[in-house]
C-alpha cells in the first residue's frame, strides 16, 4: 500500500483504494492514520510549548490570572487584583483555566500559559475529528497541518489571550452541529448552543457570529420537516443565550458591594460590559454606547480593518495562506454537489465552513480596529475547506484517470464514533467498492486538484514577497510545486502508482512549506510580536524592537529592580493597610502585580478613565487607614481620583524606593493628618 491512502468521503463522494487490493483499504487506513495524526499533534505541541517558560504573558491579563488565583472572589468575577476591586475588561472565562493552572502549579510564566498550548493541540485533534467525519482521513490530516503550521496559531497559542479558548469552543460547536445535522438528534443541537454560549464566556459577542451560520446549516442541512427543523434551531440558539448570558446575569444579581466594579462600564452594569464595551463600541466612534467609557476605540493600537485586511501586509501572513483555496474550494464544492439531495452531507461541510470564513470576514472588515490575533478564529475554518478541498479534486483527479476503479463509500448506521465530550461523529465502517463505467464526459475537474496547488504555491509567494521573510524557503516551494503538479498533469495509464502519490505529496508540501518558515520564526522572542498582540516574522519584529514593549516582556513572578525596589519600599512601610497602594490605571499596577499577588486599588482601569474610585471613596479609605500609598503616572488621563491625590498626598522623592528619576511615575504618601 501507498504512503498516502486514497480519500474515503462520505455521503457518496468518490474515493478509489490502490488497484492492488481495494479490500485492504480500511485496515490500511487505519494503520496509517493514527501515526499521522499523532505525529501532527507532536509536532503542534512542540510549537505551541517550546520555551514555554518565557511565553508571552499579556500585561493585563497576566496580572489579572495570578490575582484570579489568590480567591474566590477574583477568580470568579475576573478581578484584577487579590481584593478584587475591579474586574478586568472582559468576561473571565477564558481565564478560568490559567488561574486554576497557577493555583495548582503556583506562579510561574509556564503554568499560566500552559493551558493555551492544551487547547491549542486540542483544537487541532478535535478539527481532525470533525473534518474526517465530513471528508475522509485525507482531508482529515491535511486540514489539521494546516491549522497547526498557521503562523496566527502558533504564535497565539503561546500567549494568554482569550482567542484561544474562543477557537476551540467554537470548533467544538461545529463538531456538534455536524452530528446534529447528520443523526436528526436533538442533543448534539442541544450542545452545540452549549459550546457556543462558552465560547461566549471566553470572548462575548464574538461568539455569536457563527450562530446564523449553523442556523441556516441546519435549517437548509438537516433532516425532518421545515416546521419541526425551525422549532429545533430555536430552542438551540435560546440555549446559546442562556449559557452566554449567565455569568452577566449572576454578576448583574450580585450587589455591588460584593462584587468588583466592571471595568469599561461608567454603570457598573454587566451588560454594558459586554454589548457596549465590547460591543458596539467596535462599529462605531461613539465608544459610550450603552454607558461604556470613553476613549475604548483609542486603546486598540492597530487600524486594521476593511475589505483587505485579511491580505494586507500585517494580517495576511499570519493567517491568509490557504485562503485562494479555500474559496476555491467551497465554490467548486457547493457547485460540483447542487444535484445531490438536500442532505448532502459533503456539500453541508463546505456551506458550514465557508459560512464561518465570509461571515468573520464580513464583521473584521466592518469593525474600527482590529489585532492580528482576532484573525486566528478563521484559521480552522480556513484549514478545514482547504483539506476537505483537496481531498474533493483528489477524488475527481483520481476518477478521472482510474474510472475502472471509481468507488462509492456508504457508511454503515452500526459503525459509529461518538466521543461525549465534543459530540463528533467520524465513521468507521468498512468502504463498499462497486467499478463504475467511465463517465461520457468527465469534464475537466481532474484539472482542479494541479490548479489549487499551484495557486496556492503563487499566493504563498505573493504573501511573502513584500518582506521576502523566508526568501530562502521559497525556491524550496517552486520545486516541489513544479515536482507536483508536473507530475500530475503528465500522468499517463501506465504511470505507477507511487510516481502519482509521490507527486501528490510534493504538491502538498509546496502548500505548507512557506507558512510553516513563518509559523517556526515565532518560537523566536524576536518575532513573536509584542505580548499585548502576538504575531509571527518580521512583523512581530517590529513590535519587539519598539522601546514601549520590549522592556515589558515579563513573566509572571519576574519583577525587574525597579519594580523589586518599589514593591520592597511599599511592604516595609505597610502597617495595616488594607491595600499595597492606589495606581493611576491598570498601566502602572500590572508589573506589580505580576510580581506579587497583593490588593492593590487600580483607579480607572485599563483605560484609565473608567470611574472608579470616585474621589469620596478614596478620601474615605485613607482616612479609615485602608490606603496609604498612591501611583501615579503621567502616561495616562488625569481623573478626580488622581486630582485628589495630588491635593491631599505627600510626593515621594524617587530616591527613597531606589530610582534616580521619577521618570513617567509618582509616588504619593496619603497618611492622614493626626
Amino acid at each position: 500500500m501507498t504512503a498516502i491512502p486514497a480519500t474515503r468521503p462520505t455521503g457518496g463522494h468518490r474515493g478509489h483504494p490502490t488497484a492492488d487490493s481495494p479490500s485492504e483499504l480500511p485496515e490500511d487506513v487505519a494503520r496509517w492514520e493514527r501515526p499521522a495524526l499523532a505525529a501532527v499533534l507532536v509536532v503542534a505541541a512542540a510549537l505551541y510549548s517550546w520555551g514555554l517558560g518565557h511565553a508571552a504573558i499579556h500585561p493585563f491579563y497576566g496580572a489579572a490570572i495570578r490575582s484570579m488565583a489568590a480567591g474566590w472572589r477574583a477568580f470568579f468575577f475576573g478581578g484584577l487584583d487579590a481584593s478584587g476591586s475591579i474586574s478586568i475588561d472582559k468576561l473571565p472565562g477564558a481565564f478560568w483555566p490559567d488561574a486554576v493552572s497557577v493555583w495548582l502549579f503556583g506562579p510561574h510564566t509556564w503554568a499560566a500559559a500552559l493551558p493555551q498550548v492544551v487547547e491549542g493541540v486540542l483544537t487541532v485533534w478535535l478539527l481532525h475529528r470533525i473534518v474526517r467525519a465530513w471528508a475522509g482521513p485525507f482531508a482529515a490530516l491535511i486540514a489539521a497541518l494546516m491549522l497547526t503550521l498557521t503562523p496566527v496559531t502558533v504564535a497565539l497559542n503561546r500567549a494568554t489571550i482569550p482567542d484561544t479558548a474562543l477557537t476551540l469552543l467554537l470548533v467544538a460547536a461545529a463538531g456538534a452541529l455536524q452530528k446534529a445535522v447528520r443523526t436528526e438528534r436533538l442533543l448534539p443541537l442541544i450542545t452545540c448552543g452549549i459550546w457556543v454560549g462558552l465560547a461566549f464566556q471566553a470572548k462575548m459577542l464574538q461568539a455569536w457570529l457563527v450562530l446564523p451560520v449553523f442556523a441556516a446549516v441546519y435549517q437548509l442541512a438537516a433532516p425532518g420537516t421545515r416546521l419541526n427543523r425551525a422549532l429545533r434551531v430555536l430552542a438551540a440558539g435560546a440555549v446559546a443565550l442562556v449559557v452566554s448570558c449567565s455569568w452577566a446575569l449572576i454578576a448583574w444579581a450580585t450587589p455591588a458591594a460584593s462584587r468588583p466594579y466592571l471595568d469599561g462600564t461608567s454603570n457598573n452594569d454587566p451588560f454594558t460590559l459586554v454589548f457596549g464595551y465590547n460591543g458596539l463600541s467596535r462599529f462605531s466612534s461613539d465608544s459610550t454606547a450603552f454607558g461604556a467609557v470613553a476613549g475604548t476605540a483609542a486603546s486598540r493600537t492597530t487600524g486594521n480593518t476593511g475589505w483587505d485586511m485579511l491580505i494586507n501586509n500585517t494580517v495576511g501572513p499570519q493567517v491568509a495562506w490557504f485562503l485562494p483555496l479555500a474559496v476555491l474550494a467551497t465554490v467548486l464544492g457547493i457547485l460540483w454537489r447542487s444535484g445531490q439531495p438536500r442532505t448532502d452531507p459533503l456539500r453541508t461541510g463546505f456551506v458550514m465552513w465557508g459560512g464561518w470564513l465570509a461571515v468573520h470576514t464580513l464583521v473584521f472588515s466592518a469593525s474600527n480596529g482590529n489585532h492580528a490575533y482576532y484573525t486566528a478564529v478563521i484559521a480552522p475554518a480556513l484549514a478545514a475547506l482547504a483539506g476537505g478541498g483537496l481531498a474533493l479534486f483528489r477524488s475527481e483527479y483520481e476518477a478521472k484517470h482510474e474510472p475502472k476503479l471509481a468507488a462509492t463509500y456508504e457508511p454503515k448506521p452500526a459503525a459509529t464514533y461518538e466521543p461525549e465530550a465534543v459530540g463528533t461523529y467520524a465513521p468507521e465502517a468498512v468502504a463498499t467498492y462497486e467499478p463504475e463505467a467511465e463517465p461520457e464526459t468527465a469534464g475537466r475537474r481532474h484539472l482542479a486538484l494541479p490548479a489549487a496547488i499551484a495557486l496556492t504555491a503563487v499566493w504563498a509567494l505573493v504573501l511573502d514577497w513584500p518582506t521576502r521573510f523566508v526568501s530562502w524557503l521559497l525556491p524550496v516551494a517552486v520545486m516541489l510545486t513544479l515536482c507536483g503538479v508536473v507530475g500530475m498533469w503528465s500522468r499517463g495509464p501506465r504511470t505507477a502508482p507511487r510516481m502519482v502519490h509521490a507527486a501528490l505529496a510534493a504538491g502538498i508540501a509546496a502548500t505548507l512549506v512557506v507558512p510553516a518558515g513563518w509559523a517556526v520564526s515565532a518560537l523566536n522572542p524576536l518575532y513573536a510580536g509584542a505580548t499585548t498582540s502576538p504575531m509571527a516574522g518580521p512583523v512581530g519584529k517590529s513590535y519587539y524592537e519598539h522601546p514601549h514593549h520590549a522592556p515589558r516582556r515579563r513573566g509572571l513572578d519576574q519583577p525587574n529592580a525597579r519594580d523589586t525596589a518599589l514593591l520592597d519600599y511599599l511592604t516595609t512601610h505597610r502597617h495595616g493597610e488594607k491595600y499595597l497602594l492606589a495606581t493611576q490605571a491598570a498601566y502602572t499596577a500590572e508589573p506589580l502585580l505580576r510580581a506579587k499577588s497583593e490588593p492593590v486599588l487600580v483607579m480607572g482601569g485599563f483605560t484609565g478613565k473608567t470611574p472608579f474610585p470616585s474621589a469620596q471613596q478614596i478620601g474615605s479609605l485613607v482616612a479609615t487607614h485602608k490606603l496609604r500609598y498612591a501611583l501615579l503616572t503621567t502616561q495616562r488621563p488625569t481623573t478626580p481620583a488622581t486630582t485628589w491625590v495630588k491635593s491631599h498626598c505627600t510626593r515621594i522623592r524617587p530616591t527613597a524606593y531606589a530610582r534616580q528619576t521619577d521618570g513617567s511615575f509618582l509616588l504619593y504618601d496619603c497618611t492622614p493628618q493626626r
